[in-house]
């Protein structure tokens, strides 16, 4: 075998396994599986499979997914950054599946980085409701928002939050929350090598008590008759089948929901907690605290129904070890109120129409002006705004979006540039934060104090001067038929791969395909194939390029 197992996680496999444990070391030699899925917020199903320059093989369990040849390297070729499709190991696609999202639900992403299942998610949400993904890691939530804004998602916030932060200010609000909890990542040690290094780093016994703080505090934030999916990527059951019997223990308010298995995925196994909690030989303490009344932490009752989870077997399906369980809450589903801040789209923009500014005058959410830039953070008091302005203008250059440009000012340039620019309507509330327009999907006053990367679907910026300069959020988001002017290059010839590296293209004033009446010269979508990709300026037979510089090719 090429990877060297830890001996203590061998010989549990081993105890647990039995005659199976042979084929599960076998599957260590075999090759990883590489997969794909396919974005439906840009791309229908079928037209991606007629376009599709790899093979495809079906993934069962997800009907957007499919396993390719790692060799062909898919992140190599202009569809993925156009955000036809999300690079992502097939197993994890399961829990976002297993979620069941509809178009206006509100949905948690708590632990989401770097945003596989958020951006699978939003497809299935197809724009209507409420998306926020979050995830601890200031540095992680970098890549989340990148991959939110590149699968063209509008109707997304993302945090940089603790769980109890969040539940403070959404309490009861979600219709369905997804947690991929932190985990040992048992699951991930054919896949990731350093998998198998921090294994002891990331015991069992420390992610028991992250993953049960984490259910807790999510328990608060579902609304009445919602949806929990809890995965993980290992197979330890004091994290897997012992975590839900905890939880279960101290929330008599939810079951453990049946959901459709594969017949390539294998039940929960709730016969191994059980037999850790009786013979002490757990790696978690939790598995011996008495729950309340001195009876035993792990109930028969609730132990029972972990056998309705999902277990995915890399000796059994094409795919890493996971675990997946549906939480479903017991009580009567309220009916929501038409029209609700999160159930369906509100006025926003349409060619010249007003949208509906925050109640603060924009600035529900306004991210600090001293690093406005760099991460938006909760609305201040005007004293602590004030020093920020100042800090803000101590540190030069970086600051001239606060000094230069007013929050009526944003909001005025953005409502222009949409009104000569843009022909589709959009949803949410106008709000200006840290110098940016956002349309936001939630009650603005509910961000206040958290720590936001992104406070909704970010459309653009005033520079000095007041010219407004829009977001590659905003072009990822359309569609050719939606933007005044549009360049359409071919990923079958250099020229689109010039253009996603930075490059200054020089198409004739014949290849900007306009709107009757509009000019040639201005900010023109450039798609691939059709499929929107950026924005650039074009003058004179010179496209200047506005790809962003965080998202160019570097192959």
């Amino acid at each position: 075998m090429s990877i060297q197992l830890p001996p203590l996680f061998e010989s549990r496999m081993q105890r647990w396994l039995g005659g199976e444990y042979e084929d599960f070391v076998a599957s260590y030699d075999r090759p990883r599986h590489a997969g794909i899925r396919v974005n439906t917020l840009k791309i229908g199903l079928e037209d991606f499979k007629a376009a599709s320059p790899f093979g495809l093989k079906p993934i069962p369990w997800c009907e957007t997914g499919f396993y390719v040849d790692e060799n062909e390297r898919p992140g190599k070729h202009p569809y993925y950054h156009t955000g036809l499709y999300y690079i992502q190991e097939p197993s994890a696609m399961e829990p976002a599946e297993a979620l069941r999202p509809e178009p206006g639900d509100r949905v948690l992403d708590l632990c989401a980085a770097p945003g596989g299942k958020s951006t699978q998610i939003a497809a299935k949400l197809e724009g209507r409701g409420v998306l926020v993904t979050n995830d601890i890691s200031a540095e992680r939530t970098k890549a989340l928002a990148k991959n939110i804004e590149m699968s063209g998602v509008r109707n997304a916030v993302v945090l940089n939050e603790t769980p109890e932060r969040i539940a403070q200010r959404f309490p009861a609000y979600f219709d369905k929350i997804l947690i991929d909890a932190p985990c040992s990542g048992e699951g991930m040690f054919r896949k990731d090598p350093d998998a198998v290094r921090q294994w002891e780093k990331h015991s069992v016994e420390v992610c028991t008590v992250m993953q049960r703080d984490i259910l807790d505090t999510v328990a608060s934030m579902l609304a009445p008759g919602g949806r929990i999916v809890y995965s993980t990527c290992t197979f330890s059951p004091e994290e897997n089948e012992a975590m839900i019997a905890l939880f279960l223990a101290r929330h008599p308010d939810f079951v453990v929901g049946e959901m459709p298995h594969s017949p390539l995925f294998a039940p929960g196994r709730p016969e191994w907690a059980a037999g850790l909690a009786e013979s002490g030989g757990g790696l978690s303490p939790l598995l011996h605290e008495p729950a309340q009344g001195g009876e035993p932490a792990l109930r028969p009752e609730a132990l029972a129904q972990t056998a309705r989870a999902a277990r995915i077997w890399p000796h059994l399906a094409e795919g890493e070890g996971h675990f997946v369980c549906v939480l479903e809450h017991t009580g009567e589903k309220a009916a929501r109120e038409a029209g609700a801040a999160g159930t369906a789209p509100g006025p926003f923009i349409g060619a010249g129409e007003p949208m509906p500014a925050a109640e603060d005058g924009g600035r529900a959410s306004g991210g600090p002006k001293g690093k406005g830039r760099r991460e938006e953070r909760g609305a201040r008091s005007p004293r602590r705004e004030d020093k920020s302005a100042r800090e803000a203008r101590g540190r030069g250059r970086d600051a001239y979006v606060r000094e230069e440009a007013s929050e009526e000012t944003v909001r005025r340039a953005c409502l222009d540039f949409l009104a000569a620019h843009v022909s589709v309507p959009l949803t949410g509330t106008l709000l200006i934060s840290g110098g940016y327009a956002y349309a936001c999907p939630v009650e603005p006053e509910r961000l206040r104090g958290l720590k936001v990367r992104r406070s909704g679907f970010r459309l653009g910026m005033v520079k000095s001067g007041g010219r407004f300069v829009p977001s590659n959020a905003l072009a990822a988001a359309l569609s050719p038929r939606e933007s005044a002017r549009t360049l359409n290059l071919s990923s079958s010839l250099p020229e689109a791969v010039s253009y996603l590296k930075g490059e200054t293209l020089t198409p004739g004033e014949e290849r900007i395909e306009r709107a009757e009446g509009v000019d040639a010269k201005g900010y023109v979508l450039v798609a691939i194939d059709g499929y929107a990709a950026g924005w650039g300026k074009w003058a004179s037979g010179v496209l200047k390029n506005e790809y962003p510089a965080g998202w160019r090719w570097n192959g």
